[in-house]
């Protein structure tokens, strides 16, 4: 019989579950003033992801651990079933269709929490020597990496590929790379980036860059600007937010969301939606940085730098500041897949803290919580 075991809750961590509330209102609440029907959707994905996150917070991960390099490769047969069998939208071949009930899915949002956990199980079982990784530990690291990235670039879809090779990349400089590879990696980028944009990427993907680097800014970017600079210092009433009612602000519930809210609640509501996205950054960050544990220093890097790095590319899109990418607000833009992978990873997180000492395990290898 499942005992309940009162010591878990002393570990748990709160902080974080506090400073997502927040935003999982003020997106349901904003989403509901565009379009009503989607708010509702919103909230079915909310509850979904809340029983997600229940079934894994109480799995046995750490125990489960030889699963993970099989969820790994699970992802990645995904990703090449998508190159043989894959529906295309739009120009861009990313989805699987589900027999029977009419449904897709899109794999490459599923190998960004899969990727965290190989991560976290590869440098788990060879930590970093003194120094950082050499080149032998850091190649074999970097196929991890490197082969979702190819997958995802080839679907197209730039963004999340790029999202991933960050992700990635910024765990493993973080655990601790020798700074020889460092320095080779950074001159690459410079020399290679004008090869890159010639031959690596689409007319599209050049269009938006193209877009970004004139003095006049797309028509998407233009309206956002409007949005933001019509909010004042404490934003208008729901009627007078004309870019949003009018239907001015192009996807105003999902990409432009940020011009959204600074509409509606100005300086102040913009300026307190980004400090609750530092806090729980700066938390993260906190919590990889005072633990020796790899398991807990991966996953909560992984998590901060995925924040940042959503957060940032959004926001700077509506300002002007980026190339128009399909990069969401996390866990605020509307959508199922993107809000269902943090979540995710934060049940992972909070499994990976909350049950770090043996003796919250019993005898027969379960945890003890009920």
């Amino acid at each position: 019989m499942w005992r309940f075991d009162k010591s878990i809750l002393s570990q748990f961590d709160f902080f974080s579950i506090i400073l997502i509330i927040p935003l999982v209102l003020m997106s349901n609440w904003l989403i509901g003033e565009a379009v009503p029907v989607l708010a509702q959707k919103q909230m079915a994905y909310v509850g979904v992801a809340i029983l997600a996150f229940l079934v894994i917070f109480f799995l046995p991960i750490r125990r489960m651990s030889w699963l993970i390099p099989l969820i790994y490769w699970f992802n990645i047969a995904l990703l090449l079933a998508v190159e043989f069998f894959g529906h295309s939208r739009l120009g861009a071949q990313r989805w699987i269709e589900i027999p029977f009930i009419n449904a897709t899915i899109q794999p490459s949002e599923f190998v960004k929490p899969a990727l965290i956990l190989m991560l976290a199980y590869l440098i788990n079982k060879n930590p970093p020597p003194l120094g950082g990784y050499r080149i032998g530990d850091f190649l074999r690291i970097s196929f991890y990496i490197l082969l979702p990235f190819i997958l995802i670039v080839k679907e197209p879809d730039l963004g999340t590929a790029l999202v991933l090779l960050l992700i990635g990349y910024g765990v493993l400089f973080f655990i601790g790379i020798y700074w020889k590879i460092v320095a080779a990696i950074v001159g690459a980028i410079f020399l290679l980036s004008p090869v890159v944009y010639k031959y690596g990427l689409h007319d599209y993907q050049k269009t938006r860059v193209k877009d970004f680097l004139s003095d006049k800014p797309s028509y998407h970017v233009q309206q956002s600007i409007i949005a933001i600079g019509s909010g004042g210092w404490s934003g208008k009433d729901k009627d007078e937010a004309t870019q949003t009612q009018m239907k001015f602000l192009p996807i105003a519930t999902s990409d432009f969301i940020f011009a959204f809210v600074v509409e509606r609640t100005g300086f102040l509501g913009a300026l307190g939606l980004i400090l609750l996205y530092v806090m729980l950054i700066l938390h993260l960050l906190s919590l990889a940085v005072f633990n020796k544990d790899y398991y807990i220093k991966v996953v909560t890097v992984a998590i901060s730098f995925m924040i940042f790095i959503y957060m940032g590319v959004n926001i700077s899109m509506t300002i002007g500041y980026a190339p128009v990418v399909g990069v969401p607000l996390p866990m605020f833009s509307y959508g199922g897949s993107s809000f269902l992978n943090f979540i995710i990873l934060f049940a992972i997180m909070q499994n990976l803290i909350t049950f770090r000492y043996k003796d919250m395990y019993d005898r027969s290898g379960t945890k003890s919580f009920m």
